[in-house]
């Protein structure tokens, strides 16, 4: 009986070279791009991720700028090779930080009289203008009973922003294409899917949210409009983040400032401010 053709044995792969390579395929890199951006030979890269060569610290930080990837994962990086963590993740209540909750107080603040938010990764409301207080006062049913202030569940819950957001569904579909996103980008976590779950099991969410559609707009900004016993405010709102940031915390922030679309929003926004 002739004897079976044996394969070749598969290199084993290291646990620093599992996730680079996960990191890879999510930025849909072959290993010569990698390397060729990187600056180093693909089989040098090659020998990384079987593990038949260590990467040094100063190559696991390199890659991991090369990737783009946030600062939470180059942490696990660098454990998978073998390093301490380089990132410190702050609380951002910790005496450290003070001068940063000055800084998001001052541009909140600035913001005023329309609404302004920061917002955690998870998109929990971590400070707020009085601009925020008024619009949720006005336009929520019962916004306490919903937990810690959280943004997407503001616009999602029955009880939230919802049954006075005109344009609803454009408005959360954006949002859901969003979390959608971050999963795909690296951004998110399990806390992201639980709240996508979350927010996808609210009754009267279309089916046709559970998959992430690429060819939704991913515009930098979102129009919103709000309608209650005759009030009508209409905004359009911009993320921004902070620039080169070095802690964990800091480049998860984001801060979302409402703008008036019209001058009539402006002219009820004063108003409101002054009541």
């Amino acid at each position: 009986m002739p004897a079976m053709p044996t394969m070749p044995p598969q290199e084993p792969i290291s646990a620093f070279g599992r996730v680079l390579r996960h990191w890879r395929a999510r930025r849909r890199l072959s290993q010569l791009d990698l390397a060729t951006e990187a600056g180093i030979s693909s089989r040098h890269l090659s020998f990384i991720e079987t593990g038949r060569a260590e990467p040094s610290r100063e190559m696991v930080v390199l890659l991991g700028s090369v990737l783009d990837v946030p600062l939470r994962d180059r942490n696990d990086l660098l454990v998978a090779a073998g390093y301490a963590p380089m990132y410190r993740e702050t609380d951002l209540q910790a005496p450290g930080m003070a001068q940063v909750r000055r800084a998001l107080d001052f541009i909140l603040r600035q913001q005023e009289p329309y609404p302004a938010i920061a917002l955690d990764r998870h998109w929990g409301v971590v400070q707020a203008n009085q601009a925020t207080v008024r619009l949720v006062e006005r336009f929520t049913l019962a916004a306490g009973e919903l937990g810690p202030p959280n943004a997407m569940r503001l616009i999602f819950h029955p009880h939230g922003f919802r049954p006075f957001i005109v344009n609803w569904e454009a408005t959360a579909a954006a949002l859901v294409q969003w979390l959608h996103r971050d999963l795909l980008s690296g951004l998110g976590d399990d806390g992201t899917r639980q709240l996508l779950d979350e927010l996808l099991g609210y009754p009267g969410v279309p089916r046709g949210w559970r998959s992430v559609d690429l060819g939704v707009s991913s515009a930098p900004f979102l129009a919103i409009e709000f309608s209650r016993d005759g009030v009508g405010l209409r905004f359009f709102s911009m993320l921004t983040t902070l620039g080169t940031p070095t802690d964990v915390t800091l480049q998860e922030l984001r801060v979302e400032s409402f703008y008036p679309a019209d001058e009539a929003t402006e002219e009820t926004a004063r108003r409101l401010a002054a009541e």
